[in-house]
Parts: structure tokens; C-alpha cells; sequence
């Protein structure tokens, strides 16, 4: 028995929104993905302006926040993937920020 692998296509990212406590992406394949903004901590401490402040990048792939250095892939949230960066990271980041 052989199973063929097909290949998947991952949509593009068109559109973001960031709320005080969700990060929402629309794809171009109509869906729209809604996760917890606390999956993203950078965000979760960015300020509301710097939140909106994205582009998307990787002619889709992924979505930037240049002043919070953040990149989320579209791949990673379609498979539920959470930020992996430490605690020691963020506490870091954090002490640079002030």
C-alpha cells in the first residue's frame, strides 16, 4: 500500500487585526484566524499603537511588527502555535524597552 503526499498550500496572509486581548489574520482563502493575543507576548506588551504598526511579509507568509521585533508565520498559526520565545527572552526584552 502507498499513500501519495499531496501537497498543501498555505493561504496568504491579507489582513491583521489586533484587539486588546486577540491577534485576528484573514487569509486569502476567505478564513479568518482568531488566537489569544497572550500567545504573543511581545504584542501583549506592545503598546496599542505599536500593535498596529504591522506589515505583512514573505508575499504572505508572515505578518512583522518592526518596533515590538515580532514575525508570526501564517504555517504557525494555522497549526496552533503559540510564541516558543523563554521567559528569560521576554524579561530581557522587556528590561531594554524601559
Amino acid at each position: 500500500m502507498s499513500i501519495l503526499a499531496s501537497e498543501v498550500r498555505i493561504p496568504d496572509a491579507v489582513d491583521v487585526t489586533v484587539t486588546a486581548d486577540t491577534l485576528a489574520v484573514e487569509l486569502s482563502d476567505g478564513r479568518t484566524i482568531t488566537v489569544p493575543l497572550d500567545w504573543f507576548p511581545r504584542l501583549s506588551f506592545g503598546s496599542q499603537d505599536q500593535r498596529q504598526r504591522w506589515r505583512i511579509i514573505g508575499s504572505g507568509q508572515g505578518i512583522h511588527w518592526e518596533d515590538l521585533d515580532e514575525d508570526i508565520s501564517v504555517e504557525g498559526l494555522l497549526a496552533g502555535k503559540p510564541s516558543a520565545e523563554s521567559q528569560a527572552s521576554i524579561r530581557k526584552w522587556l528590561a531594554e524597552r524601559s
